[in-house]
């Protein structure tokens, strides 16, 4: 039988605040745990939320950038339920009046097509605690830090058909919310979490089918596993005559397995009702306004200067302006390079293999943009070759200079460019291999071009690397076809 995926996402969204978002605790990532929750973030009695207005302003710039609908006037509402790492016993957040009204965000996809995604709102909420499995011997430990620190929860349509859909959605709004400056991006601390709600359905068939939701999914490629892994499980049930039961479930990525969590509440269980100690907040136009004009350079808009401006493809654009770190870091480079093809080359190669090898962002990069740039114009200029780069690349992470042309004299990797000196050395290397030469002379054009590199091999061992390959070719089939 044929299914129809039907996908939908909620992401929590960590706001980039000092201080959470009805407290002035702090919300740096890192510190022991349950030293920044106070009385305010636990519901103490006798104390009372203060708005953090630094949180309304991103979330009103969010909404700016998905072209959507601002809700003038937001209410706050308490969402009751018992979970260990929730300290008051309800989450403050939005329902029937959210900051965020109806937007979009546009995907691309690997065949070159586009897709409209729509949000159906995103509202602005508390986080909860973090609970803590590891060495507590059968216990678990509660840290109350991310208590009270502010998030926007995006709420999508179910729009999405495949995990490569929501995978491109995922990374499109990561690139969109980092490039705001509202959320730092790091989804290993869980500034950004994913919930994926998935259903299938008879191919062509109008109603959706039961969904279930997998919680709380903070890697890419976790979420296009998760898709993969629940889509089968869901299929499998359905061809076998049975029934998807409505639930939450989790998602284990080393071992790719879920179980479920619990089954799925429905909004009347959580007994929603007004918070009582928050006011409804009323947004003018003067505040939103003031949002708009502190609005950057979104991706979209990035990628179609990185075309215009640097003559890059669609995809090393997408590529490179769709990260505002990575695309700083692209400009600082091309700005001493410029040479914006070589240096996207590099960026998106070597750079972030070394990056993504060592699990770091692009921010934590040894590596300056300025200093690869340095790097590209002595490739460009031939003062050293590819493999002679990538050793200097490797001494400039490792900390070894940070001087492009002292690494290059240091290690003796300048490319040797005379071409009396590389003549000399060809015409040493062909004297000792006159079969090879023979059957260079008897072969066709196209058989010479796939011998060239057995002569090329003894030049760059003769030269010890350090022969300009360009030049050497140059020669080598003057000398050969002469």
């Amino acid at each position: 039988m044929q299914w129809d995926v039907v996908i939908g996402l909620e992401i929590h969204v960590q706001l980039a605040t000092r201080t959470k978002i009805f407290s002035g605790s702090s919300t740096a990532f890192g510190a022991e745990p349950n030293t920044q929750a106070n009385a305010v973030d636990l519901a103490m009695p006798g104390t009372l939320p203060v708005p953090n207005e630094q949180a309304f302003r991103y979330a009103v710039m969010f909404g700016l950038a998905i072209d959507a609908d601002i809700g003038r006037r937001s209410v706050f509402e308490r969402k009751n339920y018992f979970y260990p790492d929730l300290p008051k016993g309800y989450q403050t957040t939005q329902l029937e009046q959210p900051i965020v009204g109806p937007g979009h965000v546009d995907i691309d996809l690997a065949d070159g097509s586009s897709k409209r995604i729509r949000i159906h709102h995103a509202h602005l909420e508390e986080d909860a605690g973090k609970s803590l499995h590891e060495d507590f011997h059968g216990m678990s430990g509660i840290d109350l830090n991310r208590a009270g620190t502010p998030l926007i929860e995006v709420v999508t349509e179910p729009d999405m058909r495949s995990a490569e859909e929501a995978v491109a959605f995922a990374k499109k709004l990561h690139s969109l919310v980092t490039s705001l400056g509202i959320c730092d991006g790091d989804m290993s601390q869980g500034s950004m979490r994913f919930d994926v709600n998935i259903s299938l359905k008879p191919k062509g068939q109008e109603a959706f089918g039961t969904r279930t939701e997998t919680k709380n999914l903070n890697s890419f490629r976790f979420m296009e596993q998760a898709i993969a892994h629940e889509v089968e499980r869901q299929m499998d049930i359905l061809e076998d005559g049975g029934v998807i039961v409505q639930e939450t479930r989790l998602y284990n990525g080393d071992r790719d397995e879920s179980r479920s969590m619990r089954t799925k509440e429905e909004a009347n269980d959580y007994r929603y009702f007004p918070c009582p100690d928050l006011l409804p907040v009323e947004i003018d136009d003067t505040f939103i306004d003031d949002c708009r004009s502190r609005l950057p350079e979104l991706p979209d808009a990035r990628k179609a200067r990185f075309k215009e401006q640097y003559g890059l493809s669609d995809y090393d654009a997408g590529l490179l302006g769709g990260d505002a770190s990575l695309a700083t870091f692209f400009e600082e480079a091309v700005s001493h390079s410029k040479d914006a093809k070589l240096t996207a080359n590099w960026v998106q190669g070597e750079l972030s293999a070394r990056l993504n090898a060592e699990d770091r962002l692009i921010s934590d990069s040894p590596i300056s943009g300025a200093l690869l740039g340095d790097l590209i114009v002595r490739i460009a200029d031939d003062s050293i070759s590819s493999a002679g780069a990538k050793k200097v690349f490797d001494a400039l992470w490792t900390g070894e200079g940070d001087n492009v042309d002292a690494i290059i004299e240091a290690r003796g990797l300048k490319q040797v460019s005379d071409t009396g000196a590389l003549e000399a050395m060809v015409d040493e290397v062909l004297a000792g291999m006159p079969e090879q030469i023979a059957q260079y002379k008897e072969a066709d054009e196209k058989k010479r071009k796939k011998m060239m590199g057995g002569f090329m091999g003894p030049l760059m061992k003769a030269s010890k690397g350090q022969g300009n390959p360009k030049l050497f070719t140059e020669i080598l089939k003057k000398k050969l076809d002469s």
